[in-house]
């Protein structure tokens, strides 16, 4: 039976919510990037047990496993048969911390934790950057190296390939256009086409790296719906969208 792990985001976990029920055995690893992933934990910020108020468990738990740089061992700790990752959740900036790099979440503003000392040094290193680029291209090396070298060798590791849709449907169930600049958090904006852009340089160096299988929806089928559980976003797809995905993912043993 499978025993699935997610590095990724929201279009690869409601894959099951829309489809089916989740396995309970299912890990997913959000709210990160490969940079972050790969730094060391941040020293000297003092987490709470419980989620500050405006975030749910699930999401505080994501974030601390970014600041504390818990996901590898976690993943390697659940042996996953597959191993998917995408990179839609590599739409947020990175904070430069003291020795090491977070990600400069939602959850992370949220969280209230950029009020203390730890974080009194951070400088953000915006996505688009030359240098964002860099540390990106440096940590997907280290990715590939962690893939082979560990126990996840034996891992099928899948790359969901993906794009923000330029186009959603209404509730009238008529196509209109996205905004070409779409908010990631209050703030902070970002470009529909330069992050789709990213996305095709992440994906394809990813693959070449690493030999991941490839899954990627119709392009015709890359619609935002209005009416996603999660409201209207460029990455909240039609269920049409996850039916195609879920039937590529079926046929790689899932």
């Amino acid at each position: 039976m499978a025993r699935v792990a997610i590095i990724g985001s929201c279009i690869t976990r409601d894959l099951w919510p829309i489809l089916g029920e989740a396995p309970a055995d299912l890990l997913y690893i959000s709210r990160t990037s490969l940079p972050s992933l790969f730094a060391r934990p941040l020293a000297g910020v003092e987490l709470a047990d419980d989620p500050p108020p405006g975030l749910a468990r699930h999401q505080h738990n994501a974030l601390r496993a970014d600041l504390k740089k818990s996901a590898l061992a976690a993943l390697i700790a659940h042996r996953p048969t597959h191993l998917i990752f995408d990179f839609i959740d590599e739409r947020f900036d990175l904070l430069a911390v003291r020795d090491t790099l977070v990600t400069h979440s939602w959850e992370l503003e949220v969280s209230g934790y950029l009020d203390q000392p730890a974080f009194s040094s951070a400088r953000i290193v915006p996505r688009a950057s030359a240098q964002c680029d860099q540390l990106w291209r440096e940590a997907a090396l280290e990715t590939a190296a962690f893939l082979s070298t560990t126990p996840l060798s034996d891992a099928r590791i899948i790359l969901h390939e993906s794009q923000w849709a330029g186009r959603y449907l209404d509730l009238a169930g008529q196509l209109q256009d996205f905004d070409p600049d779409v908010m990631i958090f209050d703030g902070n904006v970002a470009s529909l086409d330069a992050h789709n852009a990213l996305l095709r340089s992440y994906q394809q160096r990813f693959a070449e790296l690493t030999g991941a299988a490839r899954v990627s929806a119709d392009p015709g089928l890359m619609v935002g719906d209005v009416g996603h559980r999660w409201g209207l976003s460029p990455f909240h797809y039609v269920a049409d969208y996850y039916r195609d995905i879920w039937g590529q993912l079926r046929a790689l043993g899932l």
